[in-house]
């Protein structure tokens, strides 16, 4: 278990904390904190803030990723998904929401956005190596196995 410290920015105190929905839910729900309705047009995007910022253990991210209810009723997601939140940053959680719909859509206070979901960063260190072990895929990439 990590210990997560989360500090809820002035005058977002009558916001919920981020929060599993279900037992089984793997991310933590973050909810709007506009201080008035904001509408993201289709084909644009808005950031969102939350009111929220966190504090992890270096060995954890926190990616921000679209919720599926918003993605299939709206065609809301998140533009830049997943976003990554990094150990070291200390500023609000805002979420780019990207309107992939028809239709225009309202942000209001309080509304569930999107979701946080921690992952461990493995500690990695690059080798120089002057030639790469070799596989049958070699450099083919960018849907070189067909549709």
């Amino acid at each position: 278990m990590y210990n997560v410290q989360i500090r809820q920015l002035p005058g977002n105190e009558d916001l919920p904390l981020p929060q599993q929905m279900s037992v089984g839910s793997s991310g933590f729900d973050l909810h709007a904190a506009v201080s008035e309705p904001v509408t993201i047009l289709p084909g644009k995007w808005k950031l969102i803030p939350t009111g929220i910022a966190i504090a992890m253990p270096h060995e954890l991210e926190a990616q921000v990723r679209p919720r599926s209810g918003l993605a299939l009723k709206h065609g809301l997601t998140v533009l830049n998904t997943p976003g990554t939140i990094d150990a070291d940053y200390r500023g609000e959680i805002g979420v780019i929401l990207l309107n992939l719909g028809e239709e225009s859509f309202t942000v209001e206070r309080g509304d569930r956005i999107a979701q946080l979901v921690f992952q461990q960063v493995p500690k990695v260190q690059f080798q120089v190596v002057e030639k790469l072990e070799q596989t049958v895929r070699g450099s083919g990439g960018f849907g070189h196995t067909g549709k």
